[in-house]
């Protein structure tokens, strides 16, 4: 399990508001210079930036909502801010503010304030808010909540951003009469490099751990999917005892329910059955602050961290969609799979480089101040899943199909 909750006091972050490190940072591209060393993110291209430009230009509140695919999304956005010409505040997790002082130096000084996943974090969002209200500086905000490694779908939009939406447009329409907006932002990446050569070693790396001998004889499709079908199968017997039968994505279905339902019966008082990722929020929120607050005893803080890695591998399985590879098999999502595979297994991703970064602004949304309350669906969040999704699905044909 990655290190992304700390059993200690959260203090908020709040962003850097001055101009001088943010433009030095744009000035000499060191966000680049980390994407291409680090990531291996090592070209880019913006498409209908002229449209962000505009929502600047008119004055309004301007939410950037973007799908989150990647853990080098927020750095990419800085080549647009650098072409468009401004500076940005981001909501970011708190957990990247714990990797070293100079990560979370960096991040405060390039506009990043902290948002705490595991309660009510009332300074971020008022922070988020007001943001958008002053219009002092666009908002980066992704709804998704967390990095998928599917870089073609959106998955389940977090509530939380309609909310701060539309109290930010209250408030500004209130103060000056001005509007928010939110608009799209499809990040795309292609991999332009030889796939075969990048995954052999991780697949081969992953067939030992199996204690296989590597599948090299199989077409690299089948062998993905092979390792797959063994993972899986490899945690059913570890929570179930047996391999189950049916679908993939009703054993997966099974096997979340199974790590999730007896915590929400313990924590909550009943199972929910919405998407996994605010189930995941819902369970942390209450796990979390007596681990923090109160010296608990090693038996009893053991327990919540063995249940925090069950929480932990239910919201990874839920970034698994068993039609991924087979609608498409695309270069891109077969890397990404092996990709997700290493990093379930390691909590690390190998750099393999040659990624090139598409950035499509989508036109703005207008945030309505009032919500219509006989929608059974917000109809903002509505609008903003749908428009993400036809992005991505455009953007998604770019990438080219896997062939021998």
């Amino acid at each position: 399990m990655q290190q992304i909750v700390f059993e200690k006091p959260y203090k908020f972050i709040p962003p850097h508001r001055g101009s001088w490190w943010p433009s030095l940072i744009q000035r000499f591209d060191l966000y680049g210079l980390y994407l291409r060393k680090v990531e291996g993110v090592e070209s880019y291209e913006l498409r209908n930036q002229h449209l962000l430009r505009e929502s600047i230009d008119a004055g309004h509140g301007v939410m950037m909502a973007p799908n989150h695919c990647r853990t080098s999304d927020p750095l990419t956005l800085g080549y647009l801010a650098k072409d468009v010409g401004f500076h940005l505040y981001a909501m970011a997790s708190w957990h990247l503010f714990n990797q070293g002082w100079f990560t979370a130096w960096a991040i405060r000084m390039m506009g990043g304030f902290s948002i705490y996943r595991e309660g009510i974090d009332r300074q971020a969002i008022n922070t988020a808010i007001d943001a958008l209200a002053n219009a002092e500086r666009p908002l980066l905000l992704f709804p998704e909540g967390s990095t998928t490694r599917t870089n073609d779908r959106v998955h389940a939009l977090l509530d939380g951003v309609s909310f701060i939406a539309r109290t930010a447009a209250k408030k500004r329409a209130k103060a000056c009469g001005g509007k928010v907006v939110i608009h799209p932002i499809g990040i795309k990446y292609l991999f332009r490099g030889d796939l075969s050569r990048a995954v052999d070693p991780v697949l081969t790396e992953i067939e030992h751990r199996l204690t296989w001998r590597p599948q090299t004889h199989l077409p690299l499709f089948d062998r993905i999917a092979k390792v797959g079908s063994a993972l899986l199968a490899l945690k059913e017997i570890d929570h179930f005892q047996q391999i189950r039968t049916g679908s993939t994505r009703q054993r997966l279905d099974d096997l979340i329910n199974r790590l999730l339902g007896p915590l929400e019966a313990e924590w909550i008082g009943h199972t929910e059955l919405t998407a996994v990722v605010p189930r995941v929020k819902a369970l942390r929120m209450k796990i979390m602050p007596a681990m923090v607050k109160e010296k608990l005893p090693t038996e009893e803080r053991n327990r919540r961290w063995n249940q925090l890695a069950d929480i932990y591998l239910a919201q990874q399985l839920s970034c698994y969609l068993p039609d991924y590879l087979a609608d498409y098999p695309s270069v891109d999502r077969m890397l990404e799979t092996v990709e997700r595979y290493e990093e379930d297994l390691t909590d690390k991703v190998r750099r393999h480089g040659k990624l090139h970064v598409v950035i499509d602004v989508d036109p703005a949304i207008e945030v309505s101040p009032e919500r219509d309350r006989t929608a059974s669906v917000d109809p903002l969040m509505e609008t903003l899943r749908d428009r993400l999704a036809a992005k991505l699905a455009k953007l998604a044909l770019e990438s080219p199909l896997y062939s021998v």
